[in-house]
């Protein structure tokens, strides 16, 4: 066990960091050396994120930050594409036609894993812009 590690474990059981913080800084030392490498050098193997964090941050009408922070396990999104194959013929066409209607052009056929893998490649390149007078920042990425 290097000495980093160490060093995180031994803040965890004093105290000193939550349980989330240290799982944070683990995952950050499993990164590091590709990141140093860089991801274009050859040789370089790209870490595979293990989840999809989606962060709202805006201000109330009092000032007041509001904040939303979700984190997805890549691994339940790779389930539910799996279990997108269950879903009999007739209420995937039905799900399909109500998104119609809202203007979503979306086909539940369509999604597979291949998808799911070539959409996590692009989410750093993933920026969504909201058109709103409050002050509301969204990020979207994997980590």
């Amino acid at each position: 066990m290097n000495e980093n590690r160490k060093k995180i474990l031994q803040m965890l059981a004093t105290g000193q960091i939550t349980a989330d913080e240290a799982e944070r800084l683990l995952m950050a030392l499993e990164t590091e050396p590709a990141e140093k490498i860089g991801a274009d050098a050859p040789g370089a193997s790209k870490v595979k994120p293990k989840y999809v964090r989606v962060m709202v941050t805006e201000e109330n009408r009092h000032g007041d930050p509001v904040k939303v922070n979700v984190r997805v396990p890549i691994q339940l999104l790779r389930w539910g594409v799996k279990l997108n194959s269950l879903i009999p013929p007739e209420a995937r066409d039905r799900v399909n036609s109500a998104m119609r209607k809202e203007g979503v052009a979306f086909d539940l056929s369509q999604v597979k894993p291949e998808n799911l893998d070539e959409l996590i490649e692009h989410m750093d390149n993933l920026t969504v812009d909201i058109d709103d007078k409050k002050k509301t920042k969204v990020r979207i990425f994997c980590e």
